[in-house]
């Protein structure tokens, strides 16, 4: 997972900016929403397994930005993790605040169906939202949680590569949860979580160079 850290001159920077502005024209110009609006029918239908829908409503309310920020916070106050918390806050505050006005230049709804399955004891909290823009409270793309979600499961697992190879690509497991359950309980659309994924990926990789995380492996190593 080493790799995954990359500065703005690489291809991977490139590719990564090319795919987003890709799917966001899609998004923006309706030519997904046939595809969509057939995936959001097809959880509606599966919805009601009551341990299914509680474990994917818990799932979506980890990714809430209160409980990253607490985890961050936990990480920065540990002496041996700080780079790591640091690194993650900035990440959580420039998603936040990115995904937030990419929503306002996007404008897409959220999806229109209410989420019938098994309630959660706890209100499902909207997603990412601007401060300064009408509307974006609604606003569909891209995922803030996905966002979230992937910067911590890149982060996490860069941290842990150089100890773990193999083992640190099962905390990839979480972002992938995180963007079924945005979908499954209908908060968003596959496209949106698509486009938060790749957001996250992009921020990750530029932002835990600039933060020189890659200094941690340095000290595991002396």
């Amino acid at each position: 997972m080493q790799n995954w850290i990359f500065d703005l001159r690489s291809r991977s920077f490139v590719l990564l900016v090319t795919a987003f502005v890709i799917v966001s024209l899609l998004v923006y110009f309706e030519i997904t929403v046939e595809f969509d609006q057939s995936a959001i029918l097809y959880f509606d239908s599966i919805s009601g397994n009551s341990v299914l829908d509680l474990f994917m409503q818990s799932i979506t309310e980890i990714g809430d930005i209160f409980y990253t920020l607490i985890f961050a916070i936990a990480l920065i106050l540990i002496k041996r993790t700080r780079r790591i918390g640091i690194t993650i806050m900035i990440l959580i505050v420039v998603s936040t605040i990115l995904a937030g006005y990419i929503k306002c230049g996007v404008d897409r709804d959220r999806p229109d169906i209410e989420f019938s399955g098994y309630p959660f004891p706890i209100p499902i909290q909207p997603d990412t939202f601007s401060l300064f823009c009408e509307g974006s409270f609604n606003a569909s793309f891209p995922s803030g949680h996905t966002t979230r979600a992937v910067i911590f499961g890149i982060i996490l697992g860069y941290a842990l590569s150089d100890r773990f190879p193999r083992g640190c690509y099962l905390l990839l497991i979480y972002p992938l949860l995180m963007s079924i359950s945005r979908v499954y309980i209908l908060q968003h659309y596959p496209m949106d979580v698509i486009g938060g994924a790749i957001l996250g990926i992009f921020l990750a990789g530029v932002l835990a160079q600039k933060t020189k995380l890659y200094k941690i492996l340095e000290k595991s190593k002396t």
